[in-house]
């Protein structure tokens, strides 16, 4: 099985602990995982809990069945799965992967609009990222309150890290539009794209 980070989480979490999904999924925001985690449809936890089992990762450690609840399978990790784990976290922190998020293929055809609206845009994005890192250093602060150790909040000290480089570069790209350092015009740009054609 190829790692991914939902299957990390759930096989970290299993290592906590025997879960079932709704057990897990409730870890998973409680922890504020679910920022660094696209956990937002279920079916997909469902799904990778089945590619875990099926690769022998995971166990069924039992079913049960309370009259209020449907039944309910408690999963455990298995030795593989300590193992996949290990080797997964080591993969992704050693060696950056290619992503493709949105905003960088967005920023690659800005220029199928007109300059005023990119700065429009990225200015409102620039006021969202504030909103973000302000977000973050209350999560901060209540982890230094609660005396959580540092280990425990690298993922949004990171993130913390990225958004306020993304917030300066937004801030510098804003002011180059805003003086006309940074502009351009469709008519001149299509027949560049019809001279390299």
């Amino acid at each position: 099985m190829r790692s991914s980070p939902l299957g990390l989480t759930v096989l970290s979490l299993l290592h906590l602990r025997p879960l079932h999904p709704y057990g897990i999924q409730r870890l998973i925001k409680q922890w504020g995982k679910d920022q660094v985690v696209n956990v937002s449809q279920r079916a997909s936890l469902y799904r990778t809990i089945d590619r875990l089992l099926d690769a022998g990762l995971i166990a069924v450690r039992e079913t049960s069945r309370d009259q209020q609840y449907p039944e309910r399978t408690v999963y455990e990790v298995t030795g593989a799965g300590r193992a996949a784990t290990r080797e997964w976290l080591r993969e992704m922190l050693a060696a950056p992967r290619a992503e493709y998020p949105e905003f960088p293929a967005a920023l690659s055809f800005t220029m199928m609009l007109l300059p005023h609206e990119v700065q429009a845009d990225l200015t409102a994005r620039a006021a969202q990222v504030r909103a973000r890192l302000a977000e973050l250093g209350t999560a901060a602060e209540a982890a230094r309150q609660a005396a959580l150790p540092r280990i425990a909040m690298l993922e949004d000290e990171y993130r913390s890290t990225v958004l306020t480089a993304e917030l300066d570069w937004l801030d510098t790209i804003t002011s180059d539009l805003r003086s006309g350092a940074l502009t351009w015009d469709y008519e001149t740009l299509a027949a560049l794209a019809r001279e390299t054609s």
